[in-house]
């Protein structure tokens, strides 16, 4: 018995060790085979970012990236910052309901199946200042993504039942806040809160419990229709080519109607943040918020901060080196404590306290304001010792810069600056937000120019400058042993960053 293939009868695979090309050598082309054709890059041009504004105020922004799929989105200037005249925790629900039900998309399974036809997936972000609606998928689909960005930006529903669905959302995501073992997230408000009370970005990021219930379709609207505004919107896209991008703009957003009708915007909230300083403080028995077969040991955690600059100043790149420089984590990171072991708060910190279970620098940067803060942990016996530790850090901040710890905070944060950069997501809300704050992108190779140009002086003076400002607290857990404002504040003002010192006749 003799098997017949069907390829006749005495078909066998050629393995490239055959016979076919006996005598081609690996380094050259095989002969009748088609000449690929590679994508070229020709200097920088290839990596601008175009920008376009339509009729409306609208402004259209891409980046050329090669490959299959996109990341496409609408960046929009409207978060819990613009909320002084209306509930606090509108934005956090408008976070909730994105992608729900359309004038056109009956309900969010609908807008999920025509995003998979084109391996898509969607994502909504809030933040002080911004609110990102964003869909990555394939290319070829980008009519319908954008269409689909459009319908859900303009023209939500906003049904009872999908309220009613985001209010238990709301409540449960505020519960799950107060209960996490890491209360960095809550630390991050309430030090927004101490820094400028009361107002713009000092406003809440979450919605307030008592407020689940006030807010309805009737706030939203009128919400919506002051800060969802073409002249507040850019429409980034990232993998696409821009003439299409603004195509499918002037198809889908250039003169639709929201839902909320056309009137114009009456009450925009054009208030500039205002750095008041101060102290809010958290009294919480932290002994059992992680149960389990190694509980974390009860913590107290606080987090100083003193104003730093706008992202739109030029300081801000000597701030975020500063930032970089002083680094820190947590004596028990992911991984081990061996990501910027060579930093401030590592080197000075971490390594010579063992008793302190975090040291970490924050740079939080604004269109207006910024404010750079140190988060530390330790036991609530302990926690006089380490405020006067992290008061030390913050005045040696003003005092000499080593020349290699500098350059290593700069090739650090360059680093980490392209690292971030090879994400298409990442790319994406980089163009988005640069676009939406100053109408161009800065380049990652004129970022890391400005990054370079950073000398000693430069961060002493920054430092210096930020030093002389009234410092904000948030403090969380057993406060028994915590200093007062009026104490902290002396430290900071003092030239060794000590405490006064506090004499008590009975211990």
């Amino acid at each position: 018995w003799k098997p017949v293939s069907r390829f006749g009868p005495s078909a066998h695979r050629q393995f490239s060790s055959g016979g076919a090309y006996p005598n081609i050598p690996l380094s050259s082309p095989l002969p009748g085979v088609p000449k690929p054709v590679f994508a070229t890059v020709d200097g920088q041009e290839k990596f601008e970012t175009k920008v376009t504004r339509l009729d409306n105020g609208l402004q259209v922004a891409s980046q050329n990236k090669f490959g299959q799929f996109c990341t496409v989105g609408i960046l929009i200037n409207s978060g819990s910052r613009y909320e002084a005249k209306y509930f606090s925790g509108i934005a956090h629900f408008l976070e909730k309901l994105a992608f729900s039900s359309t004038a056109r998309f009956d309900n969010k399974d609908e807008i999920l199946l025509t995003l998979e036809k084109h391996g898509g997936i969607c994502d909504c972000q809030t933040s002080r200042d911004t609110t990102m609606y964003a869909v990555s998928a394939d290319s070829k689909g980008l009519d319908t993504v954008v269409g689909l960005l459009a319908e859900v930006t303009l023209h939500p529903r906003l049904t009872d039942e999908e309220i009613e669905m985001t209010r238990m959302a709301v409540q449960f995501e505020l519960e799950d806040l107060n209960m996490r073992p890491d209360p960095e997230p809550l630390l991050t408000e309430m030090i927004h809160e101490a820094a400028y009370r009361g107002n713009t970005v000092g406003l809440h990021r979450f919605c307030p419990s008592e407020n689940i219930a006030k807010i309805d379709r009737e706030v939203l609207h009128s919400y919506l229709r002051n800060y969802y505004t073409p002249d507040r919107m850019v429409l980034a896209g990232v993998g696409i080519e821009h003439e299409h991008l603004v195509e499918c703009a002037e198809k889908y957003l250039l003169r639709a109607q929201p839902a909320w009708g056309s009137a114009g915007a009456v009450e925009v909230d054009r208030s500039v943040a205002q750095y008041t300083g101060g102290i809010v403080k958290l009294e919480r028995d932290m002994s059992n918020v992680s149960l389990g077969p190694t509980p974390i040991p009860e913590l107290t955690h606080i987090m100083v901060g003193l104003e730093s600059c706008s992202f739109l100043e030029e300081d801000f790149i000597p701030f975020a080196v500063l930032n970089m420089m002083m680094g820190g984590g947590g004596s028990f990171s992911a991984g081990g404590p061996g990501k910027g072991m060579f930093s401030r708060l590592y080197l000075n910190v971490l390594n010579r306290h063992h008793w302190m279970y975090n040291a970490t620098s924050y740079h939080h940067s604004y269109e207006d304001t910024g404010l750079l803060c140190i988060h530390a942990s330790a036991d609530p016996r302990q926690v006089r010792e380490m405020v006067e530790i992290i008061t030390k850090e913050f005045i040696l901040m003003g005092g000499a810069v080593d020349a290699v710890e500098l350059e290593r905070a700069k090739t650090q944060l360059m680093s980490m600056l392209m690292m971030n950069l090879e994400s298409r997501p990442v790319i994406f809300e980089d163009v988005g937000r640069q676009v939406l704050a100053t109408r161009s992108r800065k380049l990652p190779h004129e970022l890391c120019t400005l990054i370079c140009n950073v000398k000693p002086e430069d961060v002493r003076r920054v430092a210096s400058k930020m030093l002389r400002g009234k410092p904000a607290v948030a403090a969380l857990g057993d406060l028994t042993n915590l200093p007062t404002y009026e104490h902290i504040q002396a430290a900071l003002a003092s030239r060794d960053g000590r405490l006064p010192r506090t004499y008590r006749l009975f211990r």
